[in-house]
C-alpha cells in the first residue's frame, strides 16, 4: 500500500506540473492568442470583441497569480472554456463528443496488436529458428517501416476506391441513426476495420520483436531448466514461467500506449476523416482554437498519467519485488 501511495503522490505532482505548464505556455509565447486571431481576421475584430476574447482565454490584464487561481478553479470544476472553432460549444462537450470514437479506434487497434504481437513473440522465441521466428519478423518490420498515413492512404485507395470493400470516410454512414442496434453497430464495425487494420499492421512488428527478445533471455534462466528437468508440460513452462516473467516490459509499453490512445492516431483519423480527438486536434491547431488545444492537452496528459499509475499497480501484482525497490 505504501508503494501505491508513493506512486499516487508522484503522479499527482506530475499532473500539477502539467496543468501549470499548460497555463504558462500561452502566456510565455510571443504575442498572445488574441493578437494572432486579430491578425488572422485582418483587423476586422472590434475592441469589445478583443476584450471579450482576452477575458474568455484568461489572458487579460489581471495579475498572473489571479489568473492562475481562476485557472485551477476552472480545472477542478471541469470548466475548460468555450471552443472558438465550435463556438459556442464548451470544450468539455467537444472533447466528450470525439473521445469515444478515438477510444474505439485506438483501443481496438492497440489490444489486437499487443495481444497478437506478444503471442507471436512468445511462440517465435519458444520455437527459435522455426517458421514463425524465421519468416514473420522481417515481414512485419518491413510493413512497420511504412508511415501510418502512407499505409492508410494505400489501403483506402485499394480496398475503398478500387475494390469497394470498405467505406471511404467517417465512423458511420451518412443518415444512419446512432443507437445500440445491430444495423448501426455493424455499420460502425465496417467503418472501423480498415483504419484499425492499418494501425495494427504498422505496430504489431514492434510488439512481436520486443516480446521475442525478452523471451529468448528468459528461456536461458536456471528456473526454466529446472522446470524442464522436473518434467513439466512445455505449454505450462512457456506461458506460466517464461512468458509471465518476460511480459513486464510489454506491460510497461502497453500502459504507455494505452495513455496515448486518447491522443488519437491523428494522421490515420485525418486520412479516413474519422471523427476522433486527433482529427479534432488538427482542426483546433488550424483554427487557433487555444481553449480546445489546452483541453485536449490536459485530457491526453491525464490519460497518460492514469494509465501509468494503473501499470504501476499491475506491476506489484506481477512482480512483488517491485514494492521493495
Amino acid at each position: 500500500m505504501r508503494f501505491i501511495l508513493r506512486r499516487l503522490g508522484f503522479y499527482l505532482i506530475a499532473f500539477w506540473a502539467s496543468i501549470t505548464l499548460n497555463f504558462l505556455l500561452p502566456r510565455f509565447m510571443p504575442g498572445d492568442p488574441v493578437s494572432r486571431m486579430f491578425a488572422r481576421t485582418q483587423g476586422k475584430m472590434q475592441p469589445e470583441q478583443i476584450d471579450a476574447l482576452r477575458k474568455l482565454l484568461g489572458v487579460d490584464d489581471r495579475p498572473i497569480w489571479e489568473q492562475y487561481i481562476d485557472y485551477l478553479h476552472n480545472i477542478v470544476t471541469g470548466n475548460m472554456g468555450i471552443s472558438i472553432s465550435r463556438f459556442p460549444a464548451p470544450v468539455t462537450e467537444v472533447i466528450a463528443a470525439q473521445i469515444g470514437w478515438t477510444l474505439l479506434l485506438g483501443g481496438t487497434a492497440l489490444v489486437i496488436a499487443a495481444v497478437a504481437g506478444n503471442l507471436l513473440g512468445i511462440l517465435a522465441a519458444w520455437r527459435r529458428g522455426g517458421a514463425i521466428d524465421s519468416a514473420l519478423p522481417p515481414v512485419l518490420i518491413f510493413i512497420g517501416s511504412f508511415p501510418y498515413f502512407w499505409l492508410a492512404m494505400g489501403a483506402l485507395y485499394l480496398f475503398g476506391v478500387i475494390l469497394g470493400w470498405s467505406p471511404l470516410r467517417h465512423a458511420f454512414s451518412d443518415g444512419a441513426e446512432p443507437g445500440f442496434t445491430s444495423e448501426f453497430l455493424s455499420d460502425v464495425g465496417a467503418h472501423l476495420v480498415l483504419p484499425a487494420l492499418t494501425i495494427v499492421l504498422v505496430s504489431i512488428g514492434g510488439w512481436m520483436l520486443g516480446m521475442r527478445n525478452t523471451m529468448i533471455a528468459t528461456n536461458s534462466e536456471d528456473y526454466i531448466t529446472m522446470a524442464e528437468a522436473k518434467g513439466l508440460r512445455p505449454g505450462r513452462i512457456m506461458f506460466r514461467y517464461a512468458a509471465r516473467n518476460a511480459m513486464l516490459p510489454s506491460v510497461t509499453s502497453f500502459g504507455m500506449s494505452l495513455g496515448f490512445v486518447v491522443g488519437g492516431a491523428m494522421l490515420t483519423e485525418v486520412v479516413f476523416a474519422y471523427p476522433g480527438v486527433g482529427y479534432q486536434l488538427l482542426n483546433a491547431v488550424q483554427g487557433l482554437d487555444y481553449p480546445l488545444m489546452q483541453g485536449l492537452f490536459l485530457t491526453i496528459t491525464a490519460a497518460v498519467l492514469l494509465a501509468n499509475f494503473m501499470v504501476d499497480v499491475l506491476y506489484v501484482r506481477l512482480d512483488p519485488r517491485v514494492r521493495n525497490n
